[in-house]
């Protein structure tokens, strides 16, 4: 896997070391390297997230050999053609790889279940299993049998093939196919008859094959990788009605050249400053050295990284710029020849460790915006559901009135006749001698009291009406007063319409979390 994000960021950084290649277009190289788990890989299973997705070893093994014959013809290597597979990694490596075995197996698993859930149509035949490529296992036993022999028949009969050292290292062959590589580079510039002007070109999709290339000191290596690798798009055969994975033709692909005496170029630039600071000679292979020390920091696969060190976070321009601060102050280079100086390399890390307070300090703030953002966004999401139930409602509110009105007139009209014989019984009295004398007063006294009634039965309709329509206003004056109290709290945030527009707050850096917040808005 190497440095992650490594060969993107330097790509970018140095824009001129990568260049798009055509077969017109490439330089001669003497020897080709190919680092075979990447086609491997490519060949066997190209697409994990199709399900329904079957192929035979021997199918398999048709691709590897395609692709391999197509990488020599693009490269014409004129000397040697070195093939290695990955053997067993080193201990500190192990870890790594049965972590991603166990998260393979586990992904597989998980997506047939869902598959299964989903009713998708399986085909009757086993899915392939990617931990197959591992050393030991039969299916790479069969592969170093098949590649072996196909690799004899090729240097037999292809002429382009005749005249040239091939070389197969497999499974059987303990380490890393780049480390394997470059122990046969070291091995080569051992002999007394070796060619300093030997032009390098390795194969692999590894980030660190950057460091290794530039670790070999040669002043001619450069590093081939594809842009694309499969067209992943089922299609449905015409004779079989089922999901195949098309292989691209190898005529589309676009290939990058990555040229590693142009980086050297561009590190001798980056570190000129500090020629002249120097306590002691100042050589470019020693600061190569360094510089590479110094990518290991930000990953790699056999130590853990520094858990501040990103290089998304611009973690190489910081460790570049303590390098520059500390090396005037060191007796040497820290890394001498493949030794490492502890007590200089201690003095960088002392340096380098001043920053971890800044940056864990800007990541606990952005922790802490994020998380309040979240908080401030649930309160708005609980303000548009409340808005809509109300908007949604209010094509029937003005039914909903007249309805309760009718219902409390006709609640009021039951009232008034029970209302009007209590009344009639209070002006009543058991004098019979003053019947005759409240007659007019009793008749005065009902109609003042239905005049009454009729005027408090209106009234409270109006009450009853102006009462609901207040609830309802009294909701929304609720909801536009607490989105005033959010733009008090944060005079970036704007409500409009319902839709929450969020910016970035004065002074807040631009950061992996507030970028997949944006995203998230979206």
């Amino acid at each position: 896997m190497g440095v992650p994000k490594f060969y993107r960021w330097t790509s970018e950084r140095y824009p001129c070391l990568s260049e798009v290649i055509n077969e017109s277009q490439i330089p001669e190289y003497d020897n080709l390297y190919l680092d075979m788990n990447g086609i491997i890989h490519n060949c066997s299973h190209p697409n994990d997230d199709d399900v329904t997705f079957r192929i035979t070893e021997e199918e398999i093994f048709d691709n590897i050999f395609a692709y391999i014959e197509n990488l020599y013809n693009l490269i014409r290597p004129q000397k040697v053609f070195f093939m290695a597979v990955d053997g067993v990694a080193p201990r500190a490596k192990m870890n790594q790889q049965r972590a991603r075995r166990f998260m393979s197996a586990r992904t597989a698993k998980t997506q047939l279940q869902q598959a299964i859930a989903k009713g998708t149509l399986l085909p009757d035949t086993h899915r392939f299993d990617s931990n197959c490529i591992t050393p030991g296992t039969y299916f790479m036993t069969a592969l170093h049998e098949k590649l072996d022999a196909w690799a004899k028949r090729k240097s037999e009969s292809d002429p382009k093939w005749q005249g040239r050292r091939i070389i197969l290292s497999g499974h059987n062959v303990p380490g890393e196919g780049e480390h394997k590589i470059m122990d046969f580079i070291r091995a080569e510039r051992a002999h007394s008859a070796y060619d300093p002007n030997t032009r390098h070109c390795m194969y692999g999709l590894d980030a660190d094959l950057i460091m290794l290339g530039i670790v070999s000191h040669e002043p001619h290596f450069s590093l081939l990788r594809e842009e694309v690798t499969f067209n992943t798009r089922p299609r449905k055969t015409d004779k079989a009605k089922k999901a195949v994975v098309e292989r691209v033709d190898m005529a589309e692909k676009k290939f990058h050249l990555l040229h590693l005496s142009l980086l050297r170029e561009y590190l001798a630039w980056e570190f000129y400053g500090i020629k002249d600071t120097l306590p002691f000679e100042y050589d470019m292979e020693h600061i190569v050295d360094d510089w590479i020390l110094m990518g290991l920091l930000v990953g790699n696969d056999f130590l853990p990284h520094l858990p501040n060190i990103h290089i998304h976070d611009d973690a190489l321009p910081l460790l570049y710029q303590t390098y520059k601060k500390v090396l005037p102050t060191l007796d040497g280079y820290i890394n001498e020849g493949g030794y490492l100086n502890l007590s200089r390399f201690e003095k960088f890390l002392a340096l380098l460790a001043k920053n971890d307070k800044n940056s864990f300090m800007d990541k606990m703030e952005d922790d802490q915006w994020l998380e309040s953002k979240k908080t401030r966004r649930g309160a708005h999401e609980e303000e548009e559901e409340l808005v809509a139930f109300d908007l949604e409602n209010d094509d029937n509110f003005d039914g909903q009135i007249a309805r309760n009105g009718e219902e409390e007139r006709e609640e009021e009209r039951e009232e008034e006749e029970t209302d009007g014989d209590d009344v009639d019984a209070a002006f009543v009295t058991d004098d019979e001698d003053d019947d005759n004398e409240h007659e007019e007063v009793l008749k005065n006294g009902s109609e003042e009291v239905g005049f009454r009634l009729e005027a408090l039965k209106m009234e409270w309709s109006n009450v009853t009406k102006c009462a609901q329509l207040n609830l309802v206003y009294t909701r929304y004056i609720g909801i536009f007063v607490k989105a005033l109290l959010g733009f008090a709290q944060n005079p970036m945030k704007r409500v409009c319409c319902g839709f929450t527009h969020v910016s970035n707050p004065p002074g807040h850096r631009e950061t992996q979390y507030n970028v997949l917040e944006k995203q998230n808005e979206q």
